[in-house]
C-alpha cells in the first residue's frame, strides 16, 4: 500500500473538488487527510492518500485541465508521536510585513507545533488563526511572549485552548 503526498493548484472553479475527488477514486486512491482553500480566486488543495503507486495518481490528475500537481510518495506517520495540549492563536491588526513569521517563530521557540495555520486579508485587516499543539505547562510563558511580539507588531494576539468538539 502507498501513502502519497499531494497538491492541487489553479483557477477556482465550480466542480474542481469533485473532478479532484474523483480522478483520484478511479484509481483507487483513498483520501485520509486533506484540505482545500480558495487564495485570491485559485483553488489548493493538499492531501494525503492511500492506494496507487505514484505513477499512478499523476496519470490520473494529468486529466484535470488548467491545473499544477505535485505528488510524493510520504512515509506513515508515526502513532506514537505526542500530540501535546491544543491551543489556538488568533491575531488581528493592520497588515505589515512579518506577522506570520514573528508569531509562528514565538510558538516554535516555546516547542509548539503548528497542526493548522490559515491567514485572511480583508480590506487593511489581516487575521491570522493557527491550532498549535504546546508541551504540558508552557502557555502562560508562550502568552506572555505572544504579547511582546504583539507589541511590536501593532497587532493583537490571544492564546485559547481549543475545545476538542471545534478541532
Amino acid at each position: 500500500m502507498h501513502e502519497l503526498a499531494i497538491t492541487v493548484i489553479g483557477p477556482d472553479r465550480t466542480g474542481i473538488v469533485a473532478d479532484v475527488a474523483e480522478a483520484l477514486a478511479a484509481v483507487g486512491a483513498n483520501l485520509t487527510d486533506s484540505t482545500m482553500t480558495r487564495l485570491r480566486g485559485h483553488f489548493t488543495m493538499t492531501l494525503v492518500c492511500t492506494g496507487p503507486s505514484s505513477a499512478e495518481a499523476v496519470e490520473a490528475l494529468e486529466s484535470l485541465s488548467g491545473v499544477v500537481t505535485s505528488v510524493s510518495s510520504v512515509e506513515p506517520e508515526d502513532d506514537r508521536q505526542a500530540g501535546g495540549e491544543p491551543y489556538v492563536v488568533s491575531v488581528h491588526g493592520a497588515d505589515r510585513l512579518g506577522i506570520v513569521a514573528a508569531v509562528t517563530r514565538v510558538v516554535a521557540a516555546a516547542g509548539g507545533n503548528i497542526t493548522d495555520l490559515s491567514t485572511r486579508l480583508a480590506g487593511t485587516l489581516y487575521v491570522l488563526l493557527a491550532e498549535v499543539d504546546l508541551p504540558a505547562g508552557s502557555a502562560g510563558e508562550l502568552a506572555e511572549q505572544l504579547a511582546v511580539a504583539a507589541a511590536e507588531l501593532g497587532v493583537e494576539v490571544t492564546l485559547r485552548r481549543a475545545e476538542s468538539e471545534i478541532l
